[in-house]
């Protein structure tokens, strides 16, 4: 029997009102996936055309090694709650976290997904150890990189999610003691779609799969990451950018200065070196690290652990 999050029925909206999820609900999801994805908010109803597909996409979600940080991220959206609405229109058919079957069924979902005629979409959470071939990491009597690779040779497209996956992450800073390596990196492939982040904001997540699914050209900058979502710097689009340009920066966090919401540069912000959409495409439609006070400490670049740390020293 294949293991499935969401139950599979013909008409996707009825489903969702099943839920409590009100069309106007969806439709305002949609309208943030259609503005991040900088087609704007009239480009809902293609987003919900391509997410209420009668056909759901497989997806495949593997654990690296991480924090799953980046599933909470995603499972704590809401307006409306991702479980009523992604886990419903997409089949996810195996997540190691969240799956309510575990042991031989697990395996079997695993195996029944992925060897499915329809296909699937894999989605790669967390940096691949690599000492002692792999034996660091392992699921299922299995190296997280014999998982990787097994699902990786058959998978339609591949997501890594998050910093973790996509570049190393806290695995992967020094001294990287089980040799942890990126998706990219673990495959040697160039196609891998970087949503980078810790963690990533779920709306890159599902604007990237709804892409997918509408047969969009996916355009990537040159860490791999799609240019939708990760085309400017965050400074560029920060909400403080006027006190950076008049000189006005806080001195501490308890400063008069940065209850008025001046720039936090001086204090460690990494705005003006990091690629992320995260002030426009709030996390939880409600805020994000600068509007709520605190710097920006890179976390979408590659090597951020060591490259941009230590996070709150004066510049």
């Amino acid at each position: 029997m294949r293991v499935s999050i969401g139950l599979a029925k013909d008409d996707a909206e009825k489903r969702l009102e099943e839920k409590g999820v009100s069309r106007r609900d969806f439709m305002k999801f949609c309208a943030a996936v259609a503005t991040a994805l900088g087609m704007g908010p009239g480009a809902a109803a293609d987003v919900a055309a391509a997410l209420t597909a009668k056909k759901r996409p497989s997806v495949v979600y593997l654990h690296g090694a991480e924090c799953t940080g980046c599933s909470e991220a995603v499972l704590r959206t809401y307006e409306p709650f991702i479980d009523a609405l992604i886990l419903d229109t997409i089949s996810l058919d195996y997540h190691e976290t969240i799956m309510a079957a575990a042991g031989e069924a697990a395996e079997k979902a695993l195996h029944d997904a992925v060897n499915s005629p329809d296909g699937f979409i894999l989605v790669q959470e967390g940096a691949i150890p690599t000492i002692e071939n792999g034996a660091w990491g392992k699921v299922g009597g299995h190296t997280m990189m014999e998982n990787l690779q097994m699902c990786a040779a058959k998978a339609k497209a591949i997501i890594a999610m998050g910093t973790c996956a996509t570049f190393g992450g806290v695995q992967a800073a020094k001294p990287n003691p089980s040799q942890a390596v990126s998706v990219s990196k673990a495959l040697d492939r160039k196609d891998i779609i970087n949503i980078a982040g810790c963690p990533p904001n779920p709306i890159n997540f599902v604007g990237a799969v709804v892409a997918y699914l509408k047969g969009d050209k996916i355009e990537l900058d040159a860490q791999n990451r799609p240019k939708a979502f990760f085309g400017k710097l965050v400074h560029d689009q920060c909400e403080r950018i006027q006190h950076f340009d008049k000189g006005e920066f806080a001195k501490s966090f308890d400063s008069e200065e940065a209850k008025k919401g001046w720039c936090l540069y001086e204090l460690g912000c990494r705005g003006p070196e990091t690629y992320n959409n995260c002030p426009k495409v709030l996390f939880n439609s409600t805020n994000w690290p600068v509007r709520a006070g605190h710097p920006c400490i890179g976390c979408s670049e590659p090597n951020f652990w060591d490259s941009m740390s230590p996070f709150y020293v004066g510049r």
